[in-house]
């Protein structure tokens, strides 16, 4: 089993599909990143800004 966790919030380069936020997001919970993908599409589906979040953590979230 492979450990997630981390204590810094960072965005991986290794693990990056688009911008790396989700993946950056899951390891900081300790989540796997395919689940938070999942987690952020299907929140699309409700209404509010997602994607504008999403945009505004890809600027701020440092990469690693």
């Amino acid at each position: 089993m492979t450990a997630y966790s981390s204590t810094s919030l960072t965005r991986p380069h290794d693990e990056a599909l688009i911008a790396g936020v989700c993946a950056g997001l899951a390891r900081r919970f300790g989540m796997k990143p395919t689940t938070m993908r999942i987690l952020f599409l299907v929140s699309c589906l409700l209404p509010g800004p997602q994607f504008v979040v999403y945009l505004v953590l890809w600027v701020l979230i440092p990469k690693s």
